[in-house]
């Protein structure tokens, strides 16, 4: 009896839970599309996120420091992996020529996609070809990119998340909130009580409840082992691809990647066009930056080289393997003058890490596949200015980010650039759109340009350049300096004073100083003196 009363007890808690669970769901949906001012004041609101975040990005930093000791010789590294990812963007159309050249010739099948839809329709249409209709996925920032989980599970086919954090984040129906941990903005509780309520074994019982770490990881792997026998495909990211060998590079720490590119019989990996490289001299000081810049380690546990699917007499790996390349905006930022070292990024978010906004708000607020200091830079410029153009003003360019990137992308720079664009005149002149300026464009560009904003900018260039009008207005202001107090102003300067003190004009302005202390007819005859020199 008492056994019984317990299994309805634990029943009933788990309905809760699950519920409890359900509700957070939602709210992380409707959250997401709201503006990012409002994410942001939420996140700021919840103390256990901020504390989360602080301590994570304090431990990332101090273990990448650990690594660094050398502040010469990183600078040196620094400069060559800033020197190799210049190097192959100024190559990229021979690169991806010679890499697909090479892949085809290894047995890689290689597709090209020009947009997110496009690039899933591929993928679909390759699993549909195969009959595969279980999928398991090593961590890929790509297909997060392209929503590619959603494409596949509308169509009905199962795609498993096999990286421990991505794994976490797809059970609560979340996105991942940092590019390299996905799952850092859950604490050891929320994660014990989300493998309990919706994470089931292989004879569809419930996962126990513990909080131990190991078990906890042990629970996951078992699952995760279970989906790897019986998986029809499995489908990873790149991180480097060998223009001159054909050969695919898969960076990872928990061998999840390699048992999703070696156990099914079809293999499909995707990637960005920017992730080539022209030999493998270039990739171990690449991979060196990675991972110290990552997670503070001197090399990762896994490094995978794809070169082909199995041949005759090989034990493992897959029958086909094909790669697709993903363009999705990149294209557009590749011929941006300003803004094409976005494309240097190695994906391994030691802007995050560094940047203090992000510390605060975590990855969730900025709305994105990309938080923090590089998705403020790549989110906008793939997605448009109308849809991330607020996330811009998630920076207070303090430059940390700039120093930490491993390849030297100099973000605060590429961030004012885009501050500009989103409130510069959009291109009408047909001349400039024939002369490819629209091609150099960021998409939405002008979105965040307001009638009024742009009026006031005008008055103010206005008054300054003739001197009867800036007299009137600093008369004006002096005069009516009082109005500054009231409640009125209060509101309409507080997106300003919420965190600063509220402007206060001088009670005489420099005009009057300067006349009561008997300078301005001293300063009216050094300007006439020198109006006659000139003549």
């Amino acid at each position: 009896m008492s056994q019984k009363i317990a299994s309805d007890s634990m029943h009933i808690n788990i309905e809760q839970l699950q519920q409890e669970l359900n509700v957070e769901q939602r709210e992380f949906n409707e959250l997401q599309q709201r503006h990012f001012k409002v994410r942001a004041k939420m996140a700021l609101e919840n103390e256990a996120l901020r504390k989360s975040f602080r301590g994570a990005s304090d431990f990332l930093m101090g273990k990448r420091k650990a690594v660094f000791p050398d502040e010469g010789a990183l600078s040196a590294l620094r400069d060559r992996g800033e020197a190799i990812r210049q190097h192959s963007l100024a190559h990229l159309p021979e690169l991806l020529e010679r890499l697909e050249k090479n892949l085809t010739a290894n047995g890689i099948q290689v597709h090209w996609a020009e947009t997110a839809d496009e690039a899933c329709t591929i993928i679909h249409d390759i699993l549909t070809a195969n009959n595969a209709r279980t999928v398991v996925k090593g961590k890929s920032m790509v297909t997060e990119e392209i929503e590619l989980n959603h494409f596949l599970e509308a169509r009905g086919i199962e795609c498993l998340e096999s990286d421990m954090g991505e794994y976490l984040v797809q059970l609560a129906g979340e996105t991942p909130s940092h590019i390299i941990m996905p799952a850092i903005h859950k604490n050891k509780a929320q994660i014990a009580k989300l493998m309990h309520a919706r994470a089931q074994t292989s004879d569809g019982s419930q996962v126990p409840y513990t909080e131990d770490v190991d078990e906890l990881i042990g629970n996951a792997r078992a699952i995760l082992r279970d989906k790897f026998m019986r998986a029809d495909a499995g489908i990873s990211g790149v991180n480097m691809a060998v223009a001159n060998s054909g050969t695919l590079c898969l960076v990872e720490n928990e061998g999840n990647g390699r048992m999703t590119t070696t156990m099914p019989k079809l293999h499909i990996a995707v990637t960005g066009i920017e992730k080539v490289v022209e030999d493998f001299s270039h990739v171990p000081e690449l991979l060196t930056l990675l991972t110290r810049s990552a997670t503070g380690q001197k090399i990762s546990t896994y490094f995978n080289m794809i070169s082909g699917p199995k041949k005759a007499g090989e034990l493992d790996g897959p029958e086909q393997v094909h790669l697709v390349l993903v363009d999705n905006g990149r294209s557009r930022i590749f011929s941006h003058p300003v803004l094409k070292p976005t494309l240097q990024c190695i994906r391994c978010g030691a802007c995050m890490n560094h940047c203090p906004v992000y510390a605060r708000v975590g990855g969730h607020a900025y709305g994105s596949t990309y938080p923090g200091p590089i998705g403020q830079v790549v989110t906008p410029q793939i997605a448009g200015l109308e849809k991330h153009g607020d996330m811009l003003s998630a920076c207070s360019l303090n430059g940390a980010c700039g120093e930490a990137c491993p390849v030297r992308i100099p973000l605060p720079e590429l961030i004012r650039e885009l501050r500009a664009e989103a409130v510069s005149p959009q291109f009408t002149d047909a001349a400039a759109v024939s002369n490819a300026t629209a091609v150099q464009e960021v998409m939405g560009r002008g979105a965040k340009r307001t009638l009024g904003e742009s009026l006031i900018w005008r008055g103010w260039a206005l008054t300054h350049r003739f001197a009867p009008l800036y007299r009137i207005m600093t008369t004006a202001m002096t005069r009516g300096r009082g109005l500054f107090r009231s409640k009125a102003a209060a509101a309409l300067l507080s997106p300003w004073t919420d965190s600063r003190s509220t402007p206060q004009p001088a009670r005489r302005s420099l005009h009057e100083l300067a006349k009561a202390r008997g300078m301005a007819g001293q300063y009216q005859n050094n300007t006439a003196d020198k109006r006659g020199d000139n003549a």
